[in-house]
């Protein structure tokens, strides 16, 4: 199962990474008051499907696919410019990995959107963020998707406001809406484009979820640095997969079924990279729409994630990460500190989202110290 580790060559010379100034992030007009819409438009959603469930859901990501545990590997042998913050020394860290897909209400999934993973890396050691003093833990909140669908907080709080008036809204509807989209996508990606508006709204592809490269879309400091995230499949059982259909209709949940049936027999196996700003013309800050361009600064390995096999979803799982854990790139160590408009709203918004759960779901978030207690 184990793919072997790559070369690691060093950068060249004109790919050297900017190093952060303070300079390089600009609030956006008004973005006090944008935060405090989005934090309105959010708890708007978990409202609506609280009152239609009685059970407390994340605005945002709702539904969950595959509940892993699994490690983290530090890669040895990296370069000064890679070996930064938490991949500053080889080692290995438990972590906690969530599937889901993007929309706040609960669908099924022929509905075809987006898809998501979180990461949870445990017993992370050095200076921390705001918020999450007393935790150890480095969390990565990754997306389908090079770039976010919004340039900026304000133009995604104007996405969002329109999705949340769909929420809990004629179901029957957005199955049929989505095999529309996924065929009007499927012209445009066809004719050498591609439309993040249809695939937000119901057009994504249907194709297996493990076979997904996930990204952070948006930018994090990486020590001194600044860099984009993401995490692709490597071992020969998930590469398979990529691209991979997968005949969802009639089956309400049925990414989770495949992500069950995949881990029953399977190990997995994930490379994290990181791509590093090496010039903010072509790779913003403040523009989350913008593809920072690989040709002039490609993803590199830092770290491996492996997943053994495991029942990959269950009630009692269900119950320990998807109502007892929050995800947030706030929470984690001041070396990768969220940085651009998106990235700052997500913090108070991610908050208030998990303290919204817990109050109704009678409960609490908790930053894990170790994985002793997680079910199965």
């Amino acid at each position: 199962m184990n793919a072997p580790l790559p070369a690691l060559e060093p950068l060249p010379a004109a790919a050297a990474p900017l190093a952060y100034e303070p300079r390089f992030e600009v609030l956006e007009d008004g973005e006090a008051d944008t935060c405090e819409e989005l934090v309105k438009t959010l708890l708007g959603i978990s409202a609506v499907t609280f009152k239609d469930s009685g059970h407390a859901l994340r605005s945002v990501h709702a539904k969950s696919h595959g509940l892993l545990r699994g490690e983290l590997h530090v890669l040895p042998g990296l370069p000064k410019v890679l070996a930064q913050g938490i991949f500053a020394h080889p080692g290995s860290w438990p972590l906690v990995m969530r599937l889901s897909t993007t929309p706040g209400d609960i669908l099924d999934d022929s509905v075809s959107t987006p898809r998501s993973m979180a990461v949870k890396i445990i017993g992370v050691e050095g200076a921390r963020l705001g918020g999450s003093a007393d935790a150890r833990t480095q969390d990565l909140v990754l997306v389908t998707g090079a770039a976010f669908g919004a340039p900026t907080a304000k133009k995604f709080l104007s996405t969002l406001k329109l999705l949340a008036h769909t929420t809990d809204k004629a179901p029957k509807l957005k199955n049929a809406l989505s095999a529309v989209l996924r065929g009007t996508e499927k012209v445009v990606e066809a004719l050498g484009g591609e439309s993040g508006t249809l695939k937000a709204l119901g057009g994504y592809p249907e194709t297996h979820i493990l076979g997904e490269t996930f990204y952070s879309q948006v930018p994090i400091l990486f020590g001194p640095y600044m860099a984009k995230v993401c995490v692709a499949p490597v071992s020969s059982e998930l590469v398979e997969l990529v691209n991979a259909p997968l005949d969802v209709n009639g089956k309400p949940n049925g990414l989770r079924e495949a992500v069950i049936a995949f881990f029953a027999e399977n190990s997995a196996e994930w490379e994290l990279r990181v791509q590093l700003c090496v010039d903010l013309g072509s790779m913003p800050i403040e523009d989350s729409s913008v593809p920072w361009p690989q040709v002039i600064s490609p993803y590199r390995a830092v770290a491996r994630i492996m997943v053994p096999r495991q029942l990959a979803w269950s009630d009692a799982r269900s119950r320990a990460i998807d109502d007892g854990m929050a995800f947030s790139p706030w929470h984690g160590i001041a070396a990768h500190r969220p940085i651009g408009s998106i990235m700052r709203v997500r913090k108070v918004a991610y908050e208030l989202s998990a303290k919204f759960r817990a109050d109704r779901n009678g409960g609490q978030t908790l930053e894990p110290d170790n994985l002793d207690d997680l079910p199965g």
